[in-house]
């Protein structure tokens, strides 16, 4: 989890992609989600993979 949050994207608020096999493997769900709430950051989930938005901002879907 810390190389996830310490990348240099993730520490500037950008956007950042992994492979939920990977998250789940490595740090499992649950510990993942939780770090998320911890920071006030949110995430996304499709085709295998999680975009996390390492910032606090709300997220707005488009079509």
């Amino acid at each position: 989890m810390l190389a996830l949050f310490s990348s240099k994207a993730a520490r500037s608020g950008c956007v950042v992609r992994r492979n939920v096999r990977d998250v789940e493997r490595y740090v499992g769900r649950h510990a993942f989600e939780q770090e998320l709430l911890r920071r006030g950051y949110h995430a996304v989930e499709n085709a295998g993979q999680l975009v996390i938005f390492c910032n606090q901002e709300p997220i707005r879907i488009i079509v």
